[in-house]
């Protein structure tokens, strides 16, 4: 939380809940922790990411971890912790509320909690990893022609094979980027039924040695969506399952305002993000000072305020709107 810009205890704390009982752990917490301020934060953090580096590339590795994989679907911009801590906040809540029997254990069957990984998502997993290969090869060739001084050429620069080795050899094999078997397979083609079935294979990740009872029992939730019959016998039975006949996937939608609305419509309030007001920088407390009159050139009828009114509070708040959030701030939002 303290590397996501929310730094002050009572920031944190606001941020979580406004639970007595919540608070109370929440204090017993923060007297436990090892830092109290940001730049201690992104340093804990750098020396777990990048153990054993110097101090630079820490800093460095732990704010390029943060920005892009800690809830990387809030965004992957400097501006978008804020979000991510609120969201942090939030699943933090969830935890404590469970511990203090407020609210029950989230179905794991439940299939809302379930993600669906189609085609699409699986080729841009392979391609980016095969992408990358590709870039790294082109950065060794092109320091291998310039320590041997040698004229670039093109063909012998960006190799082709490096890229189309790695897409061709798991669609052929099945072996996916990440330790996955069996993805890619060959199309069932005995009848029409046959082919329709398999283009609608399900495939759970789950191990076919462990029992996973619940798991391969039908949940109310799968109703109109999954085949309660077609399942294989044996090891498999109930991990691989097929989408009902008349079963529609949708991807996404471009009409959020209608989305929103049916939401407000079904009594979800919307979520008020209160931030701390930042400290002003060097800079601008250097153009606050000569912008100030002295004592002597003060005009007639102005009073200086005395300092306590003139120090910055940790508790002064600004509510942010709707309007002025960015993409991971609306989510959070709405």
């Amino acid at each position: 939380m303290r590397a996501l810009v929310v730094v002050t205890d009572e920031d944190i704390v606001n941020a979580v809940s406004s639970d007595p009982e919540i608070i109370k752990f929440m204090l017993e917490n923060l007297e436990e922790a090892e830092v109290d301020s940001q730049e201690a934060a992104i340093e804990k953090i750098g020396a777990r990411v990048a153990a054993g580096q110097a101090k630079e590339y820490q800093i460095k590795r732990a704010n390029y971890v943060i920005d892009r994989y800690l809830f990387p679907h809030l965004g992957n911009e400097t501006t978008d912790r804020l979000a991510k801590a609120h969201f942090l906040a939030r699943m933090a809540e969830s935890c404590f509320e469970l511990a203090l029997g407020k609210r029950s254990e989230d179905d794991k069957d439940h299939y809302s909690n379930k993600r669906l990984k189609l085609a699409g998502d699986l080729m841009e997993d392979l391609f980016r990893v095969s992408f990358n290969r590709l870039a790294r090869d082109i950065k060794y060739q092109l320091e291998r022609a310039n320590m041997r001084n040698r004229e670039l050429n093109v063909t012998t620069t960006v190799r082709a094979d490096v890229l189309t080795d790695r897409l061709q050899h798991p669609l052929a094999t099945g072996n996916w980027v990440g330790g996955r078997t069996g993805v890619s397979q060959l199309l069932d083609r005995n009848d029409y039924i046959s082919t329709l079935s398999h283009l609608r294979r399900v495939i759970s990740p789950l191990s076919r040695a462990q029992p996973h009872f619940e798991a391969r029992d039908l949940h109310p939730t799968q109703w109109g969506r999954l085949c309660p019959s077609e399942t294989p016998e044996g090891p498999n039975c109930g991990l691989v399952k097929n989408f009902a006949q008349m079963v529609e996937l949708s991807t996404g939608m471009d009409d959020t305002e209608s989305l929103k609305k049916i939401l407000y419509e079904l009594s979800v309030e919307p979520v008020v993000i209160k931030v701390p007001e930042l400290p002003p920088t060097f800079n601008e407390l250097e153009a606050l000072e000569e912008e100030e009159p002295e004592e002597d050139t003060l005009l007639e009828g102005t009073e200086k305020l005395p300092p306590s009114e003139e120090k910055l509070k940790d508790d002064d708040y600004y509510e942010y709107s709707g309007k002025g959030l960015d993409d991971g701030g609306s989510m959070l939002n709405d």
